[in-house]
């Protein structure tokens, strides 16, 4: 794995290394010592979520609060999706600052988001099966978003507001200014 800094701190990307034959590829995805060693931090996983979406769906921007706050390590198993970080740390030197990255079953890129951060991505292809791993437990009543078009973000979702599929839920959170604190 080739661990790859971003404009954010602790935010990275993962590149895999991928070994080939006539049967396809190998790869290892995770291991706890490579992945800590990576990015500079000791983080234990102790939740995977999946989640299948079609062309356009819009998920984000989520965080979890205070002793709830989740790190995540994700990557797409099929399909394509623009994957959005924003980080929200209130004294980071890059705060309401985010990454866009490119996650594909095809690439097999890994994006790392820490603590922190809100994290929300889009479908670009027909359909994508997401995969996460978090560092903690999903909390409801710690549950906090940012508006994906929040307009001081400025994110460029690369699609056609037009066509996007953003829940209910999704399309009524605040903008970053008035979004619940991290911690």
């Amino acid at each position: 794995m080739n661990f790859i800094p971003t404009k954010l701190q602790d935010c990275f990307i993962i590149a895999p290394q991928l070994i080939f034959d006539e049967r396809g590829y190998f790869m290892e995805s995770f291991n706890e010592k490579t992945f800590q060693k990576g990015v500079d931090q000791e983080v234990h996983f102790v939740q995977d979520n999946q989640s299948f979406s079609t062309k356009g769906v819009l998920r984000g921007l989520h965080y979890q609060t205070a002793e709830h706050c989740q790190a995540k390590l994700v990557r797409v198993l099929q399909g394509e999706v623009l994957d959005v970080a924003v980080d929200i740390r209130p004294n980071s030197a890059t705060f309401g600052q985010h990454v866009a990255v490119l996650l594909s079953g095809e690439n097999q890129t890994q994006f790392f988001v820490p603590r922190g951060f809100a994290h929300g991505f889009l479908v670009l292809s027909e359909t994508a099966t997401f995969f996460y791993k978090c560092d903690n437990f999903y909390n409801k009543q710690s549950e906090g978003g940012i508006i994906f078009n929040d307009p001081l973000l400025n994110i460029d979702w690369q699609f056609p507001a037009t066509n996007l599929i953003v829940s209910e839920k999704d399309q009524v959170l605040p903008t970053l200014e008035n979004a619940k604190k991290i911690w």
